[in-house]
């Protein structure tokens, strides 16, 4: 399994263009500097009236596919 740590500040207006479909996925610079890509659909949990901020961790199995989402703070 592999984790990802990263920060994300998406206004409601910009996720709005995700969720209507204009861009299918999220790319994401990690804590230590790697660049993580996932589908916009996992942070549909996430999202409030001032869109998306917090820190997350991607969880992934050892094939690097899609396990979990979670906000860390």
């Amino acid at each position: 399994m592999a984790e990802y740590v990263f920060n994300l500040a998406i206004s409601a207006d910009e996720y709005l263009r995700l969720y209507q479909g204009a861009a299918r996925d999220v790319v994401a610079r990690t804590n230590d500097g790697q660049r993580v890509r996932f589908a916009a659909r996992y942070l549909r949990p996430f999202v409030t009236r001032q869109g998306i901020k917090g820190i997350f961790i991607i969880i992934t199995d050892n094939r690097n596919k899609f396990i979990k989402i979670e906000q860390i703070g």
